[in-house]
């Protein structure tokens, strides 16, 4: 045990996809996975290990932000012996061209600043394992998956006093998305020498101020649910 994961070692598999949500944890467990068990409920971040194409694949809800992001995945990598994160979480969009409910495949990852998770240098430049990413461009591809692949900025501050002008500067660097872990994700797998992935689905649009509404979201993750789990099992 660590001490925010209850499970031992050898109940997660070496690849684990990361939603931020623990209902959505359950609900891909649920509706995805063969034979799937729970491996931990501690504080209510569930996590769950099963079979996808007979492959062992596992699902660990990570909460919200950098800083509760970095405590799952720094026990995932250092004490449980995974290899590889895909993290199946959502985002805003900052580009027109990126529709609401479609897939944000992070390509690179600019960090807003420098609020927490200092110590893996988060707020550097920092990408996805390129194999990971090629691969699920060409599942997205071969299912019919609306996707988008590009730079996505990464903040630690949801309510922000700047509003969405903070956002001008990372979308006329070319950014498409934000989200609030993706800096972590990048960062800390480099750290560790893992493979990472971030897929992202929009739930709302600071371009055009449409949104999702809850009631919709776990359906809403059909599609990046598939692709990640369809990447985690080549």
């Amino acid at each position: 045990m660590t001490p925010h994961i209850e499970a031992g070692r050898g109940d997660y598999a070496e690849t684990v996809l990361l939603p931020g949500d623990p209902e959505r944890a359950l609900w891909m467990a649920e509706t995805f996975l063969e034979a799937p068990r729970c491996v931990n409920r501690r504080r209510g971040a569930l996590g769950f290990t099963g079979l996808f194409r007979g492959k062992p694949v596992s699902i660990q809800a990570t909460g919200i932000g950098v800083s509760s992001f970095l405590i799952y995945a720094h026990e995932l990598l250092d004490y449980h012996g995974v290899k590889t994160l895909i993290r199946t979480g959502t985002c805003g969009a900052l580009v027109e061209n990126v529709a609401l409910r479609s897939v944000v495949i992070s390509s690179a990852v600019q960090a807003e600043g420098p609020i927490s998770g200092q110590v893996f240098g988060l707020y550097q430049p920092a990408g996805p394992d390129r194999a990971l990413h090629a691969l699920a461009l060409q599942r997205a591809a071969e299912l019919g998956i609306a996707c988008s692949a590009g730079l996505t900025v990464s903040s630690d501050i949801f309510h922000h006093p700047a509003g969405r002008a903070r956002f001008d500067e990372p979308r006329a660097r070319g950014a498409v998305a934000v989200d609030m872990e993706t800096s972590a994700l990048y960062r800390i797998c480099a750290h560790f020498g893992a493979r990472a992935l971030s897929l992202l689905t929009v739930v709302d649009h600071i371009a055009t101020d449409e949104q999702t509404d809850y009631s919709e979201r776990q359906a809403l993750f059909t599609d990046m649910a598939r692709l990640a789990l369809e990447v985690a099992a080549d």
